[in-house]
């Protein structure tokens, strides 16, 4: 049997991350300064007798980040999630799009849209699965995402004299 790994499940998202780094676990040992079957011990969700530290949770992410995993973040959300919160990454000013402020609200708008999609297919059989409650949950946090662009890109805007 296949276990199916959760993006909303902290340890399934950092285990997920890990292996997506180039050159899989063995390349980010390498880079973490361990040994490859330790990081694989400290990453299985199977294995319940180790656990990464925060500090080492942290350096995963970063490697990862710094490598271009896809969905980097999300161990770090699924932990939030765990604990009734949310988080989006905030744009840094340099980095917040020129565009026109009316396309930054329709983005955020086709966001809520998403997740709105996203409840209602869920609901069509009137049972939420763990994985359409997976998918719920990351279209939630790309909203949120949108979210925190469009008050960035306000307060740039404002900072800056614009509106």
């Amino acid at each position: 049997m296949t276990r199916r790994y959760l993006d909303m499940n902290q340890h399934d998202a950092l285990y997920t991350v890990a292996r997506k780094y180039p050159g899989g676990l063995d390349a980010l040992a390498r880079e973490l300064g361990m040994s490859a079957n330790v990081l694989r011990n400290k990453l299985a969700p199977s294995i319940g007798s180790h656990y990464p530290s925060f500090e080492e949770v942290s350096l995963i992410v970063e490697c990862c980040h710094k490598a271009g995993v896809a969905d980097v973040l999300l161990p770090l959300h699924a932990l939030l999630v765990r604990h009734g919160m949310a988080a989006f990454v905030v744009p840094q000013p340099e980095t917040a799009r020129q565009d026109d402020l009316s396309q930054t609200v329709c983005r955020v708008m086709s966001e809520v849209g998403a997740v709105a999609e996203a409840v209602s297919g869920a609901l069509m059989d009137g049972v939420i699965t763990a994985a359409e409650a997976d998918l719920i949950e990351r279209e939630f946090h790309s909203a949120l995402s949108a979210l925190g662009a469009w008050r960035a890109r306000l307060r740039k805007d404002s900072e800056a004299g614009i509106c």
